[in-house]
C-alpha cells in the first residue's frame, strides 16, 4: 500500500506542475503586455526660465519658434551650482538636445555638459556668433564661450538638429 500511494502522490504532483505551466503559458501568450518604454511627458519650463533669468548672472537661453515635434523633458537651475541651467528636449527624430548653462570653469562646465567630446577645432558660424563643435562617444555638442558664461548644445541628436537648437536660442 505505502509503495502505491507514494508513486501516486508524484504522480499527481507532475499533473499539478505540468497544469500550473500551461496556465502560466496561456496567461504569457494571449494576455497583452507592453515592453516599450512610456512616452516622456511634455514639462512646461517658462516659471524656470522667468527664475532663472532674474537670478543668474548671464543672459539664460532658451529656444523660441522650434516646432512642436521638439518636446521639452526636463528643466532645472541651480543657483548654488554656478548659476547652472539645464533645459532638456527630445528632437522630432526622438533623440536628446540639452541647453547647459553655467558661470563654472569653461574646461570642467564644457567636459561634464557634454561627457567627455573632445574638441575637434572646428567653429560654425550660427547667427552673429561662433560655436566651436565637439564630438564624443555618446554626445556631440555645440559650445559658446562668452565672458562669464559658457552655453552647451549637446545630445544624441546629430550636430544639424543641434545647430537648429542653438540658432532658435533667444535671452529675453
Amino acid at each position: 500500500m505505502a509503495g502505491m500511494k507514494g508513486k501516486q502522490s508524484v504522480r499527481d504532483m507532475v499533473l499539478s506542475l505540468g497544469l500550473i505551466g500551461i496556465v502560466a503559458g496561456f496567461i504569457y501568450v494571449f494576455i497583452p503586455n507592453d515592453d516599450s518604454e512610456p512616452p516622456l511627458k511634455r514639462v512646461d519650463y517658462r516659471v524656470e526660465l522667468l527664475t532663472a533669468r532674474r537670478a543668474a548672472a548671464y543672459p539664460v537661453a532658451a529656444p523660441e519658434g522650434l516646432a512642436k515635434e521638439w518636446k521639452a523633458t526636463s528643466v532645472r537651475f541651480q543657483g548654488a551650482d554656478f548659476d547652472a541651467w539645464h533645459l532638456g528636449f527630445h528632437d522630432p527624430d526622438g533623440e536628446y538636445v540639452a541647453i547647459e548653462q553655467s558661470t563654472q570653469k569653461p574646461v570642467t562646465f564644457i567636459d561634464d555638459a557634454s561627457q567627455g567630446a573632445e574638441e575637434t577645432n572646428t567653429t560654425q558660424r550660427i547667427g552673429e556668433r561662433s560655436w566651436e563643435r565637439y564630438e564624443g562617444a555618446k554626445y556631440d555638442a555645440l559650445v559658446l564661450r562668452e565672458k562669464g558664461s559658457t552655453t552647451v548644445v549637446t545630445g544624441t541628436a546629430s550636430f544639424a538638429q543641434l545647430t537648429k537648437m542653438a540658432q532658435a536660442l533667444k535671452t529675453e
